[in-house]
């Protein structure tokens, strides 16, 4: 999350953009509301349990709540709000993730904030009775680090396919990084933290490859030094690269990614903003440092905080597959990452969404996308608007045309149907607005022209199915 000192005017922007959620003409994604009623979500999680479909929502206050899209329900997971401090802009519990072995040992981790401004990552468990209640009780802090200011606090926390523990944490807050901590070889802020929590004879171990393990100037914890605000990081789950979205200062938000294998890095801050000098004063170029992929400029039509994502690797959206899927948390803009063969890298910009503060992403068991917003406590699943048919039960398929749409939509249905059916259109917030009949190799022309321009859906009456998204322009 972005600093509170330097971005208290960029915040009244946001709730000044209005009240309702928008799209622009060029959206080639939408988002769908699964869930809410959530106070201040800040992270989204999934066991990795294979057919473990729920997700895990994660509050500011110090609270999770598990979702079970079966059911589309919430209940309480776990709830250390006597624990957490969460009075400041960028503090509360802000991470979450789960053991590789989950399903047996029933260890997960978080990442908060403590009474005395501590980052703290601690592990839980599960009760062995109910898989929906974890016992607060059963708490085993891992690692503490000091801050001097309440913000830069990072928060999230992940395992590498290593089975080791990253850990993102932030300069220590302020601006400008005042004390040149994530140069600082001794001290664990500004740094990708790297641990083995796999034992019970100690809080942790330091894996014998970590970089700086065994030297007497540098934490061994250390895995990467010279970060600003890591908020999000997470691993590519099929190539296993490392993504890391850094927070910028002024004037760039920074994108990295390297290998998960390549330890050591320095990648800059805060010698370097972006690709730009910053403040040099104890930098050397001979350092070698790793720049971003991509940066964009903190600027009033772009954005200025950066909310990192993932490698898209679901099923459902063919479009994204393979695609860095990241959002800024000023201007609501979503983009995809990509680089071709040649290496070249492609920023394709998705859409804009306004006045939801997007503050994470998470990933399902299936890796499907979902996005959260911090201000109105709602969770949307990340959708592609290209795909033009989709299934309507196992034996029907049918299009829409035109999408984008102005004043009418053609639904055709392409293979055999039952019986004749009842269908609506509904809006993105599930309100119906048209109702129509529908039968086998049929088409049916409906008129949109007084509706107005934004996302829809066309869906059974009955609810069974998922529906298929149409846009409509003026």
């Amino acid at each position: 999350m972005k600093s509170q000192n330097t971005d208290d005017m960029k915040f009244i922007w946001i709730f000044l953009l209005g009240s309702s959620l928008l799209m622009a003409q060029s959206s080639t994604i939408t988002l769908t509301p699964v869930a809410e009623g959530f106070r201040q979500p800040t992270d989204l999680a999934h066991t990795g349990v294979d057919g473990d479909n729920r997700l895990f929502v994660v509050e500011k206050r110090g609270t999770i709540q598990v979702w079970d899209p079966s059911t589309e329900t919430a209940t309480e997971f776990l709830d250390i709000r006597s624990r957490v401090n969460s009075s400041a802009n960028e503090r509360g519990l802000l991470g979450l993730c789960f053991h590789p072995d989950y399903a047996s040992n029933g260890y997960f981790y978080v990442h908060y904030t403590n009474a005395s401004g501590q980052s703290t990552i601690s592990r839980f468990s599960r009760s062995d009775n109910d898989e929906n209640f974890a016992d607060p009780n059963t708490e085993k802090i891992i690692l503490q680090v000091s801050h001097p200011f309440n913000n830069h606090n990072a928060g999230d926390l992940e395992f590498g396919s290593d089975g080791y523990l990253y850990i993102g944490m932030g300069d220590g807050g302020s601006g400008g990084d005042p004390g040149n901590r994530s140069q600082n070889p001794t001290t664990l802020l500004g740094k990708m933290l790297r641990i083995d929590v796999n034992t019970e004879a100690a809080p942790y171990v330091i894996p014998q490859d970590n970089p700086y393990a065994g030297q007497s100037d540098t934490l061994p914890e250390i895995w990467a030094l010279g970060l600003r605000n890591p908020w999000r990081f997470s691993f590519d789950r099929q190539l296993n690269d490392l993504w890391i979205a850094d927070v910028g200062q002024n004037d760039w938000e920074e994108i990295n990614r390297v290998s998960a294998t390549e330890g050591g890095l320095n990648y800059g801050w805060r010698c370097y903003e972006g690709l730009t000098r910053f403040n040099f004063a104890g930098c050397n170029d001979d350092v070698g440092y790793t720049f971003p992929v991509f940066v964009y400029p903190n600027r009033f039509d772009v954005g200025c905080s950066v909310t990192g994502g993932f490698v898209y690797r679901g099923t459902q959206e063919a479009d994204l597959i393979g695609k860095y899927i990241y959002a800024d948390f000023c201007s609501g803009i979503f983009w995809a990452l990509s680089q071709d063969t040649d290496g070249q890298w492609s920023n394709e910009r998705l859409g804009q969404f306004q006045t939801q503060e997007f503050v994470t992403f998470g990933e399902d068991i299936n890796g499907e996308l979902y996005v959260a917003g911090i201000g109105n406590g709602q969770i949307f699943k990340v959708k592609s608007l290209t795909s033009t048919t989709r299934d309507w039960d196992k034996n029907v398929s049918w299009t829409i045309s035109p999408n984008p749409a102005t004043h009418h939509i053609t639904i055709k249905v392409t293979s055999d149907m039952p019986r004749s059916s009842q269908a609506c259109i509904t809006d993105v917030m599930g309100v119906v607005v048209r109702e129509f009949s529908i039968s086998s190799e049929s088409t049916t022309q409906i008129d949109i022209s007084d509706l107005p321009r934004g996302s829809y859906f066309v869906r059974p009456s009955d609810g069974s199915g998922e529906g298929h998204i149409f846009i409509k322009y003026e």
